[in-house]
């Protein structure tokens, strides 16, 4: 791949850097980055993410404060232990079963109780073929495949994961609710976490009683096992990580293998030319991501691509480095209190962890 020259670096941090600016002195940058990513790329890369990989229920430590947590445990435990049973893969939860035999279970807590780390350990726990994402990436999956396609490919799953479920708009509820009742009547059995009861999915961002049969169906296939508990990513933990100043960050940029250094305001502008789908695609190989003069979003549609950005940086743990404004400050006060808080708060969470993420790959300066 081509590398085109770095005019959107501020010159003090090119002119810091010992030699004239190069790919092989200025850290790459996500900006050059636009990956093609075919259908059968989408179907392979739903598998726990790599920040996953190497969780179990036994990994996972409840809070003695919190009885919810080890409830929540056992709940998974047997769930998996029902799936793991060959002689009723397939016929458990098909249409007419008794209605203690939902297709699906349901995780619904705050930030940072361990949801995802449960969901990825039920994962593990079951025999495949089986399917992991966040439910963007599954309406993703339909937008790439099309309908018909992505529910040929997920019936021959045994279970389908589905991390962060969220409705934003009529139509994903809609193209949610009639997915996830095909896949029930194929007998696939369904796990998914979200920071909102099934029933309330919707509310405050579009007319969600216009849609109440679509929600009301997507509720009826799950058991809801509720998560009590403080976001274990700041428990404990001092205020957010101060950003770097500029020339720091361009040093760390430069001594760190695979990272990728990028400006705000130029970053914002490719991930409006890139399809989030192909988000993760544009960190492999990265190990380290540095951004340049962070400001706080006030535009909706660039703070939610910012959302799935930082949720594929999570995913694969990738440590963040910033200048600029504080992370907890990255978006507005009104977007902390309109339909998608939650959304933010979950990736100001994130970001924040990654943000305080130390482990510096072999043969880069601290």
């Amino acid at each position: 791949m081509a590398h085109r020259a770095f005019p959107a670096i501020p010159y003090a941090i090119l002119t810091m850097l010992e030699g004239p600016p190069s790919i092989t002195r200025v850290t790459a940058r996500l900006v050059d980055r636009d990956p093609a990513v075919t259908p059968e790329r989408i179907l392979a890369d739903l598998v726990v993410p790599p920040q996953f990989e190497h969780e179990r229920f036994s990994t996972y430590v409840p809070d003695p404060a919190q009885p919810s947590q080890a409830a929540a445990v056992a709940a998974l435990e047997a769930f998996a232990a029902r799936l793991a049973e060959p002689s009723k893969s397939r016929a458990w939860f098909r249409r007419g079963a008794p209605p203690e035999s939902r297709a699906g279970v349901y995780l619904d807590g705050g930030f940072g109780v361990g949801k995802t780390h449960l969901l990825a350990s039920l994962w593990h726990a079951v025999p495949g073929p089986k399917a992991y994402g966040t439910f963007v990436e599954y309406t993703n999956l339909v937008g790439a495949l099309g309908f018909a396609t992505t529910v040929d490919s997920l019936t021959r799953y045994r279970l389908v994961c589905i991390d962060e479920f969220e409705l934003d708009d009529p139509g994903d509820t809609v193209l949610m609710s009639t997915l996830l009742g095909r896949l029930v009547e194929a007998g696939v059995r369904l796990a998914a976490t979200s920071n909102t009861l099934p029933e309330r999915l919707g509310e405050e961002r579009f007319a969600a009683e216009d849609f109440l049969r679509e929600i009301q169906g997507l509720s009826a296939h799950f058991d809801v096992v509720r998560i009590e508990g403080q976001d274990y990513r700041h428990r404990g933990l001092p205020s957010p990580t101060p950003p770097m100043d500029d020339d720091a960050l361009a040093a760390s940029a430069a001594a760190w293998p695979g990272a990728t250094i990028d400006v705000w305001g130029d970053l914002q502008g490719h991930l409006a030319r890139v399809h989030p789908s192909r988000y993760g695609a544009m960190l492999d190989g990265v190990t380290a991501v540095h951004l340049v003069g962070v400001r706080t979003l006030t535009d909706q549609v660039q703070a939610l691509r910012t959302v799935v950005l930082v949720d594929r940086l999570y995913d694969r743990g990738i440590p963040v480095r910033t200048s600029g404004v504080s992370l907890d400050r990255l978006f507005s006060q009104d977007m902390l209190q309109g339909g998608y808080r939650k959304k933010y708060r979950r990736a100001l969470s994130r970001i924040a962890a990654l943000a305080r993420e130390d482990d510096t790959p072999e043969g880069a300066s601290p």
